[in-house]
């Protein structure tokens, strides 16, 4: 249980830094690539990983290692997308709903063993999920474009919520998929690379290797991306991606730990992982920045505890 709620701790400050950093001009195209490299280097420092034998995977390894390299800064290309095209409300959510994937793979690819206190566990999860996003759906989208978390009226709030819902009916088609593209984009994304990270969590010891693996070829991607566009580099947006890339790596380490730990449960991983990070987020949003919490958000954190009771190995 250590792991997964270490992995939790590392997401949620994960997500605290790249709140903090549209407040500070951080740019994050530039610290997710710093990331990567702190990454590598902490596997290299923490893990030891046989250099010597580095890149003798086996062909599955590969598809694994290859799709993740690709998938984590692409999939953070698709979010910046959908943010910027769907908003922040919208884009959140399909990354939250993600969990459904690999809830699904649970039970048809890896064989989970299927009992009425799981699938009650399920959906507690599911309607903890959906009463943790109500806060948002509410509040997040008038907090997010106001600056320092200065949030407009209500009013405001809900005169926009309407003009933008009643300007995307009004939409032609090309521009409706380019609207819903990039959320689907993001919900499959995030959904794969949850599967991955488990199917990497099967790799036993050799999953050092791939970590460094998927961390070096995520980095160069994101880096070639960088210098084709011609980026003004950021000497503080740069330094903070060091900062970055110490917390994603424990929170990957810990995540595959997890996984690892309970490898005939992966629905407890999966499950807790993002329920655990919504609702401590949660939390830490009313604590550090001021956000309101209702009654559904209160109900949505106990439903995601009960749903970690049932759905933990007896």
């Amino acid at each position: 249980m250590l792991t997964l709620i270490l992995s939790v701790s590392f997401s949620v400050a994960v997500s605290v830094f790249l709140k903090l950093a549209r407040r500070y001009d951080i740019q994050i195209a530039q610290a997710i690539a710093v990331n990567y490299l702190t990454a590598c280097g902490l596997c290299l420092w923490l893990l030891r990983p046989p250099l010597a034998t580095l890149f003798d995977q086996a062909p599955n390894a590969w598809i694994v290692l290859g799709l993740l390299g690709v998938l984590l800064p692409a999939v953070f290309l698709i979010m910046a997308s959908a943010v910027r095209h769907a908003g922040i409300v919208r884009s959140d959510t399909a990354q939250r709903l993600s969990l459904v994937i690999p809830i699904l793979a649970a039970f048809l690819v890896f064989r989970e063993a299927i009992s009425g206190p799981k699938l009650l566990g399920i959906a507690l999860a599911l309607a903890a999920l959906v009463c943790l996003l109500k806060r948002q759906t509410d509040a997040a989208a008038p907090t997010a474009s106001a600056p320092h978390g200065a949030s407009p009226s209500t009013s405001t709030a809900s005169a926009r919520r309407q003009a933008s819902g009643s300007a995307a009916g009004r939409q032609p088609r090309h521009a409706r998929l380019g609207l819903w593209l990039p959320l689907l984009g993001v919900w499959l994304g995030y959904g794969a690379i949850d599967i991955l990270f488990k199917q990497m969590a099967r790799m036993g010891t050799g999953f050092t290797s791939g970590l460094l693996l998927s961390f070096a070829l995520a980095g160069i991607l994101i880096t070639l991306w960088l210098l084709a566009r011609r980026t003004a580099w950021h000497g503080v947006s740069l330094a903070s991606g060091v900062l970055l890339g110490a917390l994603n790596f424990s929170n990957i380490y810990f995540y595959i730990r997890a996984h690892q730990h309970y490898p005939d449960n992966p629905t407890l991983v999966f499950a807790a992982m993002n329920i655990g990070v919504i609702s401590i987020g949660t939390l830490v949003g009313a604590g550090l920045f001021r956000e309101r919490l209702s009654p559904v958000n209160l109900l949505g954190i106990a439903l995601a505890i009960g749903a970690v009771v049932l759905l933990f190995p007896r």
